[in-house]
């Protein structure tokens, strides 16, 4: 029931203490607003995870070859790894049942790539056809590489939308057109755009026999790529992927004469255990930064708590009268409770919306790559809500329970 005595009362005395009032609830504001832009940081930084990762399947796994640093049955450190196509074809048999998508890369860094008077040096990629999807990309126009490409080593090329862009400008008639890859022509047969942004489109894929072929590639090849086929749950496909990179990198270990303990011949890298890496330190961040927050907060109740008991030593008398004619201890801790939770909230709802504000307005110019568009939903705000009627309950309950236990006689002999 709305009692207008009550809310007069309340606002008497905080016009009593304008500046102990004020003061009290900057406290509370602004442990509300580190709360809030804390966890939009956090959430920020869960974002920009999320963004770096879009540019591959979530479940990839890259293989890379390295140098060796150990000596190993008679060889030197120092050897420079080179996988071949052989590798690629015996783990894509041996882990056939498993596998969801598969492809070698031979790649040519810093490929001319020409079309009339419109050059570029891009990254020229020889990939098998599930290549697309291992990189998470689709088709603008026209289509990917296909098998019959592969097997017949035909001089066709899938162009990135920023190598089009740059070669074709805004023309649309991209398709079937020739363009010289350092002098040699191949035919356009689709355009794809990525995720992962202009730097995973400034790239085109040809069919990897042909590479090979046209480049001197021999049997060469630079890296592998992967992905198993899906599980039920997020731990069956990290047991998964943990041991087939195991049984991977134990079989190229093997073949190329590399010390097992050798960690900078082959280099593994597994997206799905990365995810989870990322996110559980995601996960730390926002319990650290929940922390923070709570402490502050923590420490602006602790500011009203103490005004609150001021003010209940300054009103010893007004409370004795009541209680004299015939307040019950209710209805004083009631009176209390109010002013409590009424400053507390108003204060921490003026953090919350100032927060919120500065997300709206600042968060989408941060664009960096591990912060992205930092926010705080619904949810978030309505726990801080929450917070801040308990947070006011806790502050004005002991002051409360004071005012009613103190004994009527003893109040009106109070000066």
């Amino acid at each position: 029931m709305f009692d207008l005595e009550r809310w007069q009362e309340i606002f008497e005395t905080i016009s009593k203490n304008k500046l102990r009032t004020f003061l009290t609830g900057l406290s509370v504001a602004s442990g509300i607003f580190i709360l809030v832009i804390l966890l939009g940081i956090g959430e920020g930084m869960k974002n920009g995870i999320e963004r770096e990762f879009q540019g591959d399947a979530a479940n990839a796994i890259f293989v890379y070859p390295g140098v060796t640093t150990k000596e190993y049955k008679g060889l030197n450190p120092g050897r420079r790894i080179q996988l071949k196509n052989d590798d690629f074809e015996y783990t894509s048999a041996e882990n056939k049942s498993e596998l969801e998508f598969k492809s070698a890369v031979f790649r040519i860094f810093g490929g001319m790539v020409t079309f009339e008077n419109e050059s570029g040096s891009y990254r020229v990629e020889g990939v098998y056809p599930d290549y697309q999807f291992l990189e998470n990309s689709s088709m603008v126009s026209g289509r990917f590489l296909n098998n019959r490409d592969v097997e017949e080593s035909t001089k066709i090329v899938v162009l990135g939308n920023r190598v089009k862009m740059d070669l074709f400008k805004d023309s649309n008639d991209v398709l079937g057109k020739y363009v010289e890859i350092s002098g040699i022509k191949f035919k356009v047969v689709g355009v794809y755009t990525d995720p992962g942004g202009e730097r995973e489109e400034s790239r085109v894929f040809v069919p990897i026999t042909t590479a090979q072929k046209v480049f001197s590639g021999g049997n060469d090849i630079n890296s592998l790529s992967y992905t198993l086929k899906a599980k039920e749950t997020y731990e069956e496909a990290l047991a998964a992927s943990n041991n087939f990179t195991s049984k991977l990198e134990t079989y190229l270990k093997g073949k190329h004469t590399i010390a097992p303990s050798d960690n900078s011949a082959i280099y593994i890298n597994n997206m799905l255990e990365n995810t989870k890496r990322f996110y559980d330190l995601i996960g730390m961040i926002k319990m650290f930064f929940w922390g923070v927050g709570i402490c502050t907060i923590i420490a602006g109740v602790v500011g009203v708590s103490n005004i609150m008991l001021i003010i209940v030593k300054e009103r010893t008398r007004e409370i004795g009268v009541r209680k004299a004619l015939g307040a019950q201890p209710l209805s004083i801790i009631g009176m209390v409770l109010h002013e409590s939770i009424f400053v507390t909230s108003f204060a921490g709802l003026t953090g919350l919306i100032m927060g919120l504000v500065l997300l709206d307005f600042v968060g989408p110019m941060i664009q960096t790559d591990f912060i992205y568009n930092p926010t705080v939903n619904f949810n978030v705000a309505l726990s801080t809500v929450v917070i801040l009627i308990v947070a006011g309950a806790v502050a004005g309950f002991f002051p409360a329970y004071r005012a009613a236990r103190i004994k009527p006689i003893i109040a009106l002999r109070d000066e």
